[in-house]
């Protein structure tokens, strides 16, 4: 079967994305393994490989003996095409098995517009997508399971998956094929299997739990059967210096979307954007301390030989030893090798910092103030003024960069017509100021995503802004910042994409059935804005009778049972209610660094508050 695929390689573009064989792929000998796992992507290769959390649990099963891990990431059209007319599966980059002939099929779903390639994924390796069908088959295919942030709403995927995990994968995943591989040692069928699953924390199994609905289609009840706890709690790793780190990390064949090495230096944010699911799902903050950052990464350079990394974390310049970890490295390896700091935030982006990264080379520095105003900055929690703002734009551009990205939003809870005339006049300002240091160098591209309310934050229960309003007010944007120079470039977002992951976002099991129904009218790679039908979505809905303004366009009360309520990221509903009262009369809320703010996450997990900033990581006091 391994060289049944090379005729295909021929015949599509960039036949690299499923060759195989980067360097430190690991190759693990099929017959030996007792449990083997293909770790899947819904996406392209290039987005998929440049994903972090799928590599480190790829690395972290291949180093266990016993337990064998490979790849796949969603076939481009030429390649799913190709597969169709030569009759062959969907097959793992490693040893190109088929995925039905693994014992899990684990996904990673980073984004709600990524399911249908999930479908699809599953059904080119000839598994049946319902988790009832490959139920009745027995154990002739693997269990399907998922992991990312979707995993804390995966609803509207429950009737297709075996299982999920919630929270940190790195030690769960071991715990979950320790329990696969006595199963298997003792022929337990699929239901035992999975039951025996179920004691694993932060192991979701939808079938055992049975949702109710009323008339008005909003959840009745959500009721655990078989023994299932009435909550399932996040798994969060403590220590993440005590944390599996790889020291090799694979190097692509063809150039991907974050080409460059990437090393995780914290996790969780203490901000709390009102907004940001990340923020509120992630929590609490937890630190790599510097002296293990540098080690590790002089591991990894010299492993891969890339000339450029990343530090990467939600607020990379949140790090407690990052001035004086930037310097190091620094002094360490540029100019020869660059440094990036992703998600940066204005605030955190100090005069010293900016020193220390000036010997790298510099490309783009991304930035985030969200809203146009102070006042809509408040009501979102992102705790800058326009003056601030403009002022650390100012030691950016004074510090060498001569390109900036902003990142703004619309259709935000409360917005006004002032909020879009000042994120014209803030992006207009920072790109005189760009002028100033850098002349016609200058370059700020203005990018605008449009709001989508998630599940888990304090906005999970506010309405997201209709079509036409989003449309608007593009069209609003794109009049006023055009003439400003050439050098100020607007990008925004597709409404319909943003309003299909809002449905989805906050969506039930019931959607399911609109998911499998989009996928046979051929939706594919939907977060592909070339890619996107929305007329083909349009009909899914009317084919199932299911109404996607439901899942948007209201507000839903405090009492209400939500489809994810059974499913905790730690952080209580309670607290999530308060910030969204605060939101609205437009109180911000510290820094929890500074002051505990009570959203329950340390307490729950029994872990030290997070360091001050300036104070070394594990500093913190106890919870």
């Amino acid at each position: 079967m391994y060289n049944a695929y090379e005729p295909l390689f021929d015949k599509v573009r960039k036949p690299g994305r499923y060759t195989g064989g980067e360097l430190n792929a690991v190759v693990k000998d099929w017959q030996k393994a007792k449990i083997r796992v293909v770790l899947a992507f819904p996406d392209l290769y290039e987005v998929g490989l440049s994903h972090l959390g799928l590599r480190l649990l790829y690395h972290r099963i291949n180093d266990e003996e016993g337990f064998l891990a490979e790849r796949v990431y969603a076939p481009a059209e030429d390649m799913e095409e190709e597969l169709h007319q030569a009759n062959l599966p969907l097959f793992s980059l490693e040893t190109r098995h088929s995925l039905a002939a693994f014992d899990l099929l684990g996904f990673s779903f980073q984004y709600e517009l990524s399911y249908v390639n999930i479908l699809n994924m599953m059904a080119l390796a000839g598994i049946p997508l319902r988790r009832a069908e490959r139920d009745e088959a027995g154990t002739e295919y693997p269990l399907v399971a998922g992991g990312g942030p979707g995993s804390f709403n995966p609803e509207p995927l429950a009737d297709f998956f075996d299982f999920f995990l919630l929270g940190d994968g790195e030690d769960a995943i071991l715990e979950i094929l320790a329990v696969m591989a006595a199963g298997k040692e003792k022929g337990k069928s699929r239901a035992e299997l999975k039951k025996d699953l179920q004691a694993v924390p932060g192991v979701y199994l939808p079938e055992f739990y049975r949702v109710e609905y009323f008339p008005s289609w909003t959840v009745a009840a959500i009721t655990p059967v078989s023994g299932a706890p009435p909550v399932v709690h996040k798994r969060v790793v403590s220590d993440l210096d005590r944390a599996y780190l790889p020291e090799k990390d694979l190097v692509p064949w063809l150039e991907i979307v974050h080409d460059r090495l990437a090393l995780e230096i914290m996790r969780g944010c203490t901000r709390g954007c009102r907004f940001c699911q990340a923020g509120m799902i992630y929590r609490p903050v937890r630190e790599r301390t510097g002296k293990l950052i540098e080690e590790h990464l002089a591991k990894l350079l010299k492993n891969t030989g890339y000339e450029e990394f990343s530090l990467t974390s939600l607020s990379s310049a949140d790090h407690s030893e990052i001035t004086e970890l930037a310097g190091r490295l620094a002094a360490c390896y540029t100019p020869e090798v660059a440094i990036s700091l992703p998600s940066l935030r204005l605030d955190a982006f100090s005069p010293e910092l900016a020193a220390r990264l000036q010997g790298g080379k510099k490309s783009t520095l991304t930035v985030a103030p969200e809203a146009g105003t102070d006042r809509l900055r408040r009501v979102i929690n992102k705790n800058l003024t326009d003056e601030e703002i403009i002022t650390m734009a100012r030691t950016a551009f004074g510090g060498g960069w001569q390109r900036l990205k902003l990142y703004f939003m619309i259709g935000l809870p409360t917005e006004e017509q002032e909020d879009l005339e000042g994120l014209v006049s803030l992006a207009r300002r920072v790109y005189e100021i760009g002028r100033e240091f850098h002349r016609g160098r200058a370059r700020v591209t203005v990018s605008v995503a449009n709001f989508v309310p998630k599940a888990h934050t304090p906005f999970q229960w506010r309405p997201q802004a209709g079509l036409e309003e989003i449309r608007e007010k593009q069209e609003f944007l794109r009049r006023r910042l055009a003439g400003a120079g050439r050098g100020l470039a607007f990008s925004w977002h597709e409404a319909e994409l943003s309003f299909l992951e809002g449905v989805f976002a906050r969506g039930d099991r019931r959607l399911g059935a609109v998911l499998a129904e989009a996928f046979r009218l051929g939706c594919r790679f939907d977060a592909w804005p070339d890619k996107f039908r929305w007329d083909l979505w349009q009909a899914a809905f009317t084919a199932t009778g299911l109404d996607p303004a439901f899942y948007t366009a209201r507000s839903r009360p405090r009492e209400e049972i939500l489809p994810w309520s059974h499913l905790s990221a730690g952080v209580s509903t309670d607290y999530l209610w308060e910030e969204n009262r605060r939101a609205e009369e437009g109180i911000s809320t510290p820094d929890c660094r500074e002051h505990c703010t009570g959203c329950g996450v340390c307490t729950v997990f029994d872990l030290p508050f997070p360091p001050a900033k300036g104070a070394k990581a594990g500093g913190g006091q106890d919870a």
